[in-house]
């Protein structure tokens, strides 16, 4: 079976009236049904309002924390081309284990740590682990809240939006850490990596208050829209997944069985974990940079434009899937980018054609990520306790890539890093293979959900709602 959900599908059936009020048995489906008889125009319509005033509310305020989340998280990266190794003592492999020991923090649970400060390498470490504990919650959090406004069509594109922040924040973190590192040097005693940090978790801090107040829910316990607006926010995703959302009849322990019994689960953990591994350089990139031959000041200028082409190829790639339906073929052929990218920063230590190369790199496997990350959202739709246990998993199992993942990029393989470029070359055709084999079975899920409509027995136990198709 496709899914082991109980499907409630909007039909007649569901409708039916009880004999003696002579009303329908469910009043919120009622409500849905006077939906689905409105006009596409009064559809279209309303879901333009509603979406204008969802992505104001909604967006801004989780792109900006994505930006300082992942600015906190690689700010470590521009830190190094201070004086961080040498005043904290740190050799041979000591920066790639302070870069992965936040990710031990990050797939466990949450405490706050950000603005701690130490003078010791060990100290440094506590720290790193504590911040990946506090932000453990917030991607996959993110992107389930984000799964509950939208629908699977309108869903790619705002994640391109709010993961464009690590993008964002790749490029002003460089921008910042140039302006930081050269100019605040020493000043009141203390080191520039040190202001560093000191600066972005103070921005952190303030957007976090901000957000507790602002940041909206979900639709139906959403004041800021009207009872109506609610309502038909609700009625968008039911008419998307063709079924109504169980999520107040499945416990926590029963949907994480749902997700755990699905196969494709394991599948969708293996892709976003190696998925993550190709963006490993991410870490490192300012270092890779370096090999170029620039100061560390221009070095850190010099990422500026990459990010920002990322940025923007990022939300192009997620339009176009989200109006195509498509995520298999965008992924492969944006993978195909990266790994020639890898290939040839192993393979030359000519300036022009690395630089080349250091767009490739994240101009694919970020691209290509962020179109992954949908797909994992839009193949477990119902119920929602479900989709929320299948995020989260494969975030948690995907980012546990970021533990080992760092040694990829021992310092002593620089300046042509060839076991970590050649590695990360080879996951990208790892990665393009397995979009390959989900869109293959997505295809055959899909045929079992037609033969099934076609023998009237789809409304049977486990399946999905009438109608629904899972997107490949």
């Amino acid at each position: 079976m496709a899914t082991s959900t109980p499907a409630k599908a909007i039909d007649e059936k569901s409708l039916h009236e009880d004999e003696a009020t002579k009303m329908p048995a469910d009043p919120m489906l009622a409500i849905y049904l006077e939906y689905a008889s409105q006009t596409p125009q009064w559809k279209a319509h309303h879901t333009s309002r509603l979406l204008r005033k969802v992505d104001l509310r909604l967006l801004p305020l989780l792109i900006v924390i994505y930006l300082l989340n992942f600015l906190d998280r690689s700010n470590l990266a521009q830190a190094r081309l201070g004086t961080l190794e040498k005043d904290l003592g740190m050799k041979g492999t000591d920066f790639n284990l302070a870069t992965s020991i936040l990710f031990v923090g990050y797939i466990t649970m949450q405490l706050p740590s950000n603005l701690l400060l130490t003078r010791t390498f060990g100290g440094l470490l506590a720290c790193r682990t504590l911040l990946g504990v506090v932000e453990a919650p917030f991607f996959p959090g993110a992107i389930m809240l984000m799964s509950c406004w939208y629908t699977r069509a309108e869903l790619a594109h705002r994640i391109a939006w709010f993961y464009a922040g690590s993008s964002v924040a790749n490029m002003f973190g460089g921008l910042l850490a140039a302006g930081v590192l050269g100019n605040l040097e020493g000043a009141h005693g203390i080191a520039g990596w040190r202001w560093l940090f000191i600066i972005e978790g103070t921005i952190t801090v303030g957007i976090a208050l901000i957000a507790a107040v602002f940041l909206p829910n979900f639709p139906a316990t959403s004041k800021w829209l009207s009872e109506e607006e609610r309502n038909f926010a609700q009625w968008r995703l039911v008419d998307d997944a063709k079924e109504t959302d169980t999520a107040s009849s499945v416990s926590i322990k029963d949907g994480l069985m749902l997700a755990l019994k699905d196969y494709r689960l394991y599948i969708f953990i293996l892709f976003q974990h190696i998925s993550l591994l190709t963006q490993t350089f991410q870490y490192f990139f300012p270092t890779i940079v370096k090999t170029l031959g620039c100061s560390k000041i221009a070095t850190l200028l010099l990422t500026a434009p990459v990010w920002f082409l990322t940025f923007l190829v990022s939300l192009g790639v997620t339009y176009t899937s989200g109006k195509t339906g498509d995520r298999s073929i965008h992924i492969i052929c944006l993978l195909m980018v990266s790994c020639v990218g890898n290939i040839i920063v192993v393979s030359t230590l000519n300036t022009g054609a690395r630089f080349f190369a250091m767009f490739l790199m994240p101009l694919g496997a970020v691209s290509a990520y962020q179109i992954i990350i949908t797909w994992v959202a839009n193949s477990f739709p119902r119920p929602l306790v479900k989709r929320s246990a299948a995020i989260a998993i494969c975030n948690m199992i995907g980012n546990a890539s970021n533990i080992y993942g760092p040694y990829l990029y021992p310092a002593s393989e620089g300046p042509r890093y060839l076991a970590g470029g050649a590695a990360v070359a080879g996951l990208c055709l790892a990665v393009a293979g397995l979009a390959f084999l989900l869109r293959l079975i997505h295809i055959k899920e899909n045929k079992k959900l037609e033969a099934l409509e076609n023998d009237n027995t789809i409304r049977e136990g486990d399946a999905r709602g009438v109608g629904f198709r899972y997107v490949y």
